[in-house]
C-alpha cells in the first residue's frame, strides 16, 4: 500500500466504527431531546441487541438480514416497557432536579442488573456472531473492507435516513419536536405527551439494538460491550450538540476516523482518551458544540 492507499484504509475503518458510533448516539439523543433523561443504561439496551440478534442466529438459524429487524422490534417493545414502568413513574414535574436525579441512580442500577442478567443467560465469555457475509472481502486497489463492515454503514445510512423522515415529514415526528421544544405548551394544543415519550424510547432503543446487532459480528458480542461504548456515545452527542440530529451524524463520524487515524500513526492506548480531548478542545472554541443552537430565556 502506498501512502494515500493507507490513509484511506484507515479513514475507512474510521468511518466504519464512526457508523456504529452514530446510530448508538441517535437513539440517546432521541430520549433525551423528548423525554430530558439521561439514560446510562442505554449502552446495554446495545449489548442487549446484539445478543438478541446473536440467539436468533445461533440458536433459532434465523438469517441474519431478518434477525436484525428483529430484534430492533424486540428491543422496540422492550425500551417501551422501560419506559412506562421504570422512568415515567420516576417523573416529578414539581422538582425537575429530584427526577433526574432519580433516573440517573436507576439507569445506573439497570447497567448493573443487564450486565449480571446477560452473563446469566449468555455467560460472561464473548460470543462470536456469524453471519453469512462474514468472507466476503470488497476491494478497490488496495484498500479493502468485509462486507460485513460495510454492512455497518449501509444500513446507518438507511436508519438515519429513515430517522429523519419520521422526524420531519410525519405527524408523530412533529408531535417528537413540539414535546422537545415545550413539553407543557405540547400537552396543552393536545398532543399525548406520554404516548410520545414512550415511543420515543422505543424508536431510542430500536436504533441501540441496530446497532449492537451490526457491531456484534466484528467486535464479539459479550456482557460489557455496552458499557466499554455509552461514553463514546455521549461525547458524539456533546461534539455534535445536543439535540442535534446532523450534529449526532457528524460527531459520530469525526470520533470514529480520529480515533482510526490516532491509533494507526500514533499510540493505540490514546484512542479512549483522544474523545474527551475533543470535547475540551471544542467547547473552547464553540461552547455549543458543531450544530448546537444557544438557548435564550426570558
Amino acid at each position: 500500500m502506498n501512502t494515500i492507499e493507507t490513509f484511506l484504509q484507515y479513514v475507512l475503518n474510521g468511518l466504519v466504527i464512526g457508523s456504529g458510533y452514530t446510530l448508538l448516539a441517535l437513539g440517546l439523543s432521541l430520549i433525551f431531546a423528548v423525554m430530558k433523561t439521561v439514560n446510562f443504561a442505554h449502552g446495554e439496551l446495545y449489548m442487549l441487541g446484539a445478543y438478541v440478534t446473536y440467539t436468533m442466529i445461533e440458536s433459532f438459524h434465523i438469517p441474519f438480514l431478518v434477525a436484525l429487524p428483529m430484534s430492533m422490534i424486540i428491543l422496540a417493545a422492550f425500551g417501551g416497557l422501560l419506559e412506562r414502568f421504570v422512568f415515567r413513574p420516576l417523573a416529578n414535574d414539581k422538582d425537575r432536579h429530584k427526577e433526574m436525579t432519580n433516573q440517573f441512580i436507576v439507569s445506573l442500577g439497570l447497567v448493573i442488573f443487564f450486565q449480571y442478567a446477560a452473563s446469566l443467560i449468555w455467560g460472561p465469555d464473548p460470543q462470536k456472531m456469524t453471519t453469512p457475509f462474514s468472507g466476503i472481502v470488497l476491494r478497490v486497489g488496495e484498500v479493502t473492507i468485509t462486507f460485513e463492515r460495510l454492512l455497518i454503514v449501509i444500513m446507518a445510512v438507511v436508519l438515519i435516513l429513515g430517522l429523519y423522515f419520521l422526524i420531519q415529514k410525519t405527524t408523530l415526528g412533529m408531535a417528537m419536536r413540539a414535546v422537545a421544544l415545550d413539553r407543557d405548551t405540547a400537552n396543552l394544543m393536545g398532543v399525548k405527551v406520554s404516548k410520545v415519550s414512550t415511543l420515543s424510547f422505543s424508536i431510542g432503543t430500536a436504533l441501540a439494538a441496530a446497532a449492537g446487532g451490526l457491531m456484534g459480528p466484528v467486535f464479539m458480542v459479550a456482557p460489557g460491550m455496552g458499557a466499554a461504548l455509552i461514553m463514546k456515545a455521549f461525547v458524539v452527542i456533546i461534539l455534535g450538540g445536543l439535540g442535534s440530529v446532523f450534529g449526532t451524524i457528524a460527531g459520530g463520524l469525526l470520533l470514529g476516523i480520529t480515533e482510526s487515524l490516532v491509533g494507526a500513526y500514533w499510540l493505540n492506548q490514546y484512542t479512549d482518551p483522544i474523545g474527551f480531548l475533543l470535547i475540551i478542545v471544542l467547547l473552547m472554541v464553540k461552547p455549543t458544540g458543531l450544530f448546537g443552537k444557544v438557548e435564550r430565556h426570558a
